[in-house]
């Protein structure tokens, strides 16, 4: 590393903490609001826990696309923020560094991230949520092990009722056994026991056997009597629900990789106009979402410098506020071209021209024009009315102490001699 100045390898420094502190803190806030809709469906679902984590694991890939730039921009801001409230932002520039070069440092992480970005949004994203897709669509339909609920009744094969009173050690020993089977002749069994256990059976993976144990049969052959059978251990045949096929990786084009959006969008005379739009929708919006990381450097550093003799925080929560905006509109702006209305090259690069503009005149103001950062006016406005509400909430003395307080004071004021002690 000594190759490398000190001046860049301190603002490596300066910039990688707060970066990945941010990444993940924001990847954390979203997978754990995910995590609590999952524990929910899996839940009702009656599956198993651990596919929970199965599915926040394939949602990685998208929430890092979404927290990669957040953690970038915030970073380089934090990073320049502490160079200008310290005053040596002052000093780097009077000793002849520009910002440009000060940048050198952000801009080479910035480019790492952008190609961490291209293969997480174009080739990894696309296929981990297409596993989502097919864990959910498993769980729906009972291949992922789901568990008859407790206290419900279940049908199973349009001809067996089962309601089972408690489930323990993890679905392997169950208590208060009740089913109802009819057949094709038109018999019907009647059957509960203290316990029972599901056992797989080598020969048919189609058919589980429900072992149980202390019960009693009761057999409705349609005479008047029902025999009435009681068993210390009897083995119940259950036949498992068919279970189709998911369906192959493509149904959105959320889902298609790179290769695949372009020969759909664009080679494929053979496509719909639809899936075009679609495709190429979603192409633009990709490649907007990665080609915006090549300004947020400039974006950072033009919101991370407070006006002199200022320590306002506005930039943060601005920075947050502009890339959340971005984001939003690019999303609406996705949706629309997908149906059609308006051509993904508007929708899309309309508002990251616009964005741009915005972010190289606050960043030429920031860098070239002496004074002039691009919030200055913004946190002034912003200081005077915090200054205006404080006196409006202010604590005010009652009228009646303020009274006594004058009069205390005039009378201190008339008594201006003491008369002896005797």
């Amino acid at each position: 590393m000594n190759f490398i100045p000190s001046i860049d390898r301190y603002i490596f420094r300066l910039v990688v903490v707060p970066m990945l502190g941010v990444f993940a803190l924001a990847a954390s806030l979203l997978m754990l609001d995910k995590m609590l809709r999952l524990f929910d469906f899996v839940a009702v679902e009656g599956g198993p826990i651990g596919v929970v984590f199965r599915m926040l694991g394939a949602l990685i890939p998208e929430y890092a696309s979404l927290a990669i730039p957040l953690g970038l921009l915030l970073g380089i801001l934090f990073a320049f923020r502490k160079l200008a409230t310290s005053s040596e932002l002052d000093t780097m520039r009077a000793v002849g560094l520009s910002y440009w070069r000060l940048l050198r440092v952000p801009y080479a992480i910035t480019m790492v991230l952008v190609a961490v970005n291209v293969a997480l949004v174009f080739y990894v994203q696309p296929l981990s949520r297409y596993y989502y897709e097919q864990m959910e669509y498993e769980l729906r339909s009972g291949a992922l092990g789901a568990s008859i609920k407790v206290g419900e009744f279940t049908t199973l094969a349009d001809r067996m009722a089962l309601r089972i009173e408690e489930s323990e050690d993890n679905g392997r020993r169950l208590v208060g056994i009740f089913a109802r089977v009819s057949n094709s002749k038109g018999q019907v069994l009647s059957i509960s026991a203290r316990e029972g256990a599901f056992m797989a059976t080598s020969d048919d993976p189609d058919t589980i056997i429900l072992r149980l144990t202390e019960g009693t049969i009761v057999q409705d052959t349609g005479s008047r009597t029902p025999r009435v059978l009681s068993f210390s251990r009897h083995d119940l045949p259950i036949d498992l629900p068919a279970i189709e096929q998911f369906r192959a990786r493509g149904e959105g084009s959320r889902e298609y990789i790179l290769p695949e959006l372009l020969r759909i969008g664009w080679a494929d005379q053979s496509a719909s106009k639809a899936e075009r739009d679609a495709t190429q929708a979603s192409f633009n919006y990709r490649m907007v979402e990665i080609v915006m990381m090549l300004l947020l450097p400039l974006l950072a550093v033009a919101l991370a410098i407070p006006p002199k003799r200022s320590t306002s925080a506005l930039g943060v929560f601005a920075s947050i506020i502009m890339v959340v905006a971005y984001h939003k509109i690019n999303q609406y702006g996705e949706d629309i071209a997908t149906l059609g209305r308006i051509d993904p090259i508007i929708a899309l690069w309309g508002p990251f021209v616009i964005f741009a503009a915005l972010i190289i005149w606050m960043y030429h103001r920031t860098a070239h024009v002496p004074g002039g950062q691009a919030l200055g006016v913004l946190d002034r406005l912003i200081g005077k009315t915090a200054k205006r509400v404080g006196k409006l909430f202010g604590r005010r003395k009652p009228k009646s102490l303020v009274a006594d307080h004058q009069a205390e004071t005039e009378t201190d004021a008339g008594d201006t001699s003491l008369a002896p002690a005797e």
